[in-house]
């Protein structure tokens, strides 16, 4: 069913010196970025790790939707599926809720949402063959 982590999503005090950080100092690349969908602001810059995996950086404060304005730090993890549906189907079927039904993100990819026991949010992807991590894996 998973297959990789593809991402560890992070809340940036500050995208320069935290861009700065990881080129410099771990010699990851900047590989893309998204436009938030609402406001077309910058919203997340996506720095590759390896291929197929990344950290996928938002930009705190009020730019940032998806944590209370102010929250620092790890957002939420993503792995990799092979199948959407079956994957949301095979969690409701153990009795887990979902936060998020399939469906397809602001990146192209297919996508649903649990948490696990602790509150943690876990992103499920189904790369899409037109979205701009098909590029990097």
């Amino acid at each position: 069913m998973v297959k990789i982590l593809t991402h560890v999503a992070i809340t940036t005090k500050n995208m320069e010196e935290t861009l700065k950080f990881y080129k410099e100092v771990l010699g990851f690349e900047k590989v893309f970025e998204l436009a938030n969908p609402d406001t077309k602001e910058p919203w997340i810059v996506y720095v590759q790790v390896c291929a197929g995996q990344f950290l996928e950086l938002f930009y705190g404060g009020s730019r940032n939707h998806t944590q209370a304005e102010g929250e620092i730090g790890v957002n939420h993890l993503c792995f990799e599926v092979d199948d959407v549906e079956k994957t949301a189907k095979h969690i409701t079927d153990l009795g887990y809720q979902l936060d998020i039904l399939p469906c397809v993100g602001c990146d192209n990819n297919l996508q649903t949402w649990v948490r696990d026991p602790n509150g943690i949010r876990i992103e499920l992807m189904q790369v899409s063959p037109d979205s701009p991590h098909a590029a990097f894996m």
